[in-house]
């Protein structure tokens, strides 16, 4: 086998259990990344560009010359249902990665959502199809085809690393890449804490929720307070 760094197509050595990805497909991603102490954020400037609703799934990753979809391309056939292909594009917005009939063949394949550091163009049909994809921007200038490129490495958004195989979220507050080797961990807690705070959320419904804390933790870090 002939290894080209930079220029080839891997296969997928595992991947996240789909009743994984169903339960983190309930929670909210802000309480997520609580529960990975809020280090972890693929970067504000992914937004997304479907009219509404979440995304969770596997990740088929790509790493993409800025402004070339080639690899994009090769991600889709390759993808299977459930997939979520990331690209690190390098965040450039001069060339949109992908538009209406890439995004056809997506859904057609059963393409879970998208992820890209780069732009998209045809935002109307993002909108109308509703296949979950978050971006960097919108531009209408088209893409090359040349490569070169990756698939199934890993990649890195704005510092958050993404592996083949891990699970991929995303909500309106962004997305969010969970390793599979502590996914199991990180659902446990996000669990826990989505519990908690439907306890609170009822505690202040009903007017009980407890504010003694934020006084103690004034108090804590020696502010002053008004002499009565």
């Amino acid at each position: 086998m002939t290894l080209s760094i930079g220029f080839q197509v891997l296969e997928r050595k595992r991947t996240a259990p789909k009743a994984l990805v169903d339960a983190f497909a309930k929670l909210p991603v802000a309480n997520v990344s609580d529960s990975m102490s809020r280090l972890t954020a693929g970067g504000p400037m992914l937004r997304p560009m479907h009219a509404a609703g979440g995304m969770a799934g596997v990740a088929l990753t790509v790493k993409s010359r800025p402004g070339d979809n080639l690899m994009l391309h090769k991600a889709i056939d390759m993808a299977v249902p459930g997939d979520v292909i990331v690209v690190d594009a390098g965040g450039d917005l001069s060339n949109a990665l992908m538009g209406e009939l890439m995004l056809a063949y997506a859904v057609k394949k059963g393409v879970a959502g998208f992820v890209l550091n780069a732009a998209i163009r045809d935002l109307d049909a993002f909108v109308a199809t509703n296949l979950p994809t978050y971006a960097a921007g919108v531009t209408h200038r088209g893409p090359y085809k040349d490569g070169p490129g990756e698939i199934n490495v890993p990649i890195s958004l704005d510092g958050m690393v993404v592996e083949p195989g891990d699970i991929v979220i995303g909500d309106s507050d962004g997305v969010l890449s969970i390793p599979l080797s502590v996914a199991e961990e990180v659902l446990a807690k996000t669990e826990a804490k989505q519990d908690a705070e439907t306890r609170q959320m009822r505690a202040i419904a009903e007017g009980t929720n407890d504010r003694s804390w934020v006084d103690a933790a004034l108090k804590e870090r020696g502010c002053a307070f008004p002499q009565t």
